[in-house]
């Protein structure tokens, strides 16, 4: 029997056991008080609490929302911060339905085409139920998987937020109504009033908007919401690298209209026709997403970027689309900054490249800790010949942010509260 396989193969295990971190060096998840880690208006409000106990997975905080219109469960600050914009805005839907102006429009609506507005309900929906979201995967040396999601272009994305009311307009007659002359606007002015996306995958805010919107426009009656919404919750700028509210041509332009420029932008940067519609097949990625993604694309001129959109097109949830979104703000950012020379894609990791010659890697997480999952992003031969800094916005316990710079990481931070 040949040995030599055998002691090539432990020496280079031993050799890796020698680079590894000790064992006790590594932390466990741990749970964060919400109201000693929240301001105020997260915390609670008129119509949502955040419960007192989150867990930290190592990236992420998971939140749990008890709100008038169902449990939402937030995978970090970010969603945090939007779910609870958005119930704000349907709190404010909510109320506008109940209005002389509304049962006005209402009575006027009925005279239309679609008569079925009248069979209105007020069911606050069903509890929110789904599997907690990590971002590890990120931060792994995996491939991307890029076919993935492509694969699953016809197949129907599940437990994103609470299902809408049962017997109201969203189902059937929301249908009906999206198609005719006009309704598009009405809606789109709608979320632009309340400052909240009009493509969110949030049922129940859909549902609203579009019962609200439908009555003022069949009715004929300009839609006028009392509060706007725009400086509340998540559409606040929460820090150095996020803005205020959404790109003001979500509101200007029609879905079709949107995507006929996020098309064209594309093929400018060259990427394939193929590729073009198996993006725009993926029912994973959110219209406002997408369009975001593509814009920092456009904005991010540099050789490389194109590698980025297999990214995009890998995402094969909501939630892992916001958080790609997150993370390309940050390079955005820095990219304003001081000009990367290039892109490229490391893994699943989009990740800029200096002038000088760095690595830089956004990291739009919460709270970090040292896990043997960390370690092995820390530790990565892929990325080990470079300069490596990482974009943090965020916390890293004080092992984490040790044990970084032991393996020759430089942390760059972002703000993230105001």
């Amino acid at each position: 029997m040949n040995s030599r396989p055998f002691s090539f193969a432990l020496s280079v295990l031993l050799g890796l056991a020698a680079l590894a971190p000790p064992l006790s060096a590594f932390e466990k998840a741990m749970y964060f008080r919400a109201s000693e880690i929240l301001p105020a208006p997260l915390l609670s409000g008129p119509h949502h609490r955040v419960r007192e106990y989150a867990e930290a997975d190592g990236y992420l905080i998971h939140f749990t929302v008890d709100s008038d219109y169902g449990v939402y469960q937030c995978s970090g600050l970010s969603e945090l911060r939007r779910r609870i914009s958005e119930i704000e805005a349907i709190a404010e839907l909510v109320s506008v339905s109940k209005s002389d102006l509304f049962a006005e429009g209402l009575r006027k609506s009925v005279e239309s085409p679609v008569n079925a507005v009248k069979n209105i309900a007020d069911d606050p929906g069903a509890a929110l139920k789904q599997v907690p979201h990590s971002v590890g995967h990120f931060f792994s040396k995996v491939g991307s998987g890029i076919g993935n999601a492509a694969r699953k272009a016809g197949d129907k994305t599940q437990n994103e937020s609470p299902s809408p009311p049962s017997g109201g307009l969203g189902r059937g007659v929301g249908k009906a109504i999206k198609g005719v002359a006009g309704f598009d606007k009405a809606k789109l002015e709608c979320a632009r009033q309340l400052g909240i996306d009009p493509y969110t995958d949030n049922a129940r805010l859909q549902e609203e908007m579009e019962k609200v919107a439908w009555t003022f426009f069949a009715g004929g009656l300009p839609l006028k919401i009392g509060v706007s919404l725009a400086s509340a919750g998540a559409s606040r700028a929460v820090g150095a690298a996020e803005f205020v509210g959404l790109p003001e041509d979500l509101y200007e332009l029609t879905s079709s209209e949107l995507d006929f420029r996020d098309r064209n932008s594309l093929k400018s940067m060259g990427v394939t026709v193929e590729k073009i519609d198996a993006l725009f097949a993926n029912p994973s990625l959110p219209r406002s997403v997408r369009h975001s993604m593509i814009n920092m694309l456009v904005d991010c001129d540099a050789p490389g970027r194109t590698e980025i959109v297999g990214q995009i097109l890998a995402c094969d949830s909501a939630w892992r689309a916001h958080f790609l979104d997150d993370a390309l703000k940050l390079l955005r950012w820095r990219h304003r900054q001081s000009p990367y020379r290039g892109w490229t894609v490391h893994g699943h990791l989009a990740v800029g490249l200096t002038s000088d010659g760095a690595v830089e890697v956004p990291a739009p997480i919460d709270f970090v800790i040292w896990t043997p999952e960390v370690a092995d992003f820390a530790t990565r031969d892929d990325l080990g010949s470079f300069q490596r800094r990482l974009i943090l916005q965020g916390n890293l316990s004080a092992e984490t942010s040790n044990q970084l710079s032991a393996n020759g990481w430089e942390v760059i931070p972002v703000p993230r509260w105001e």
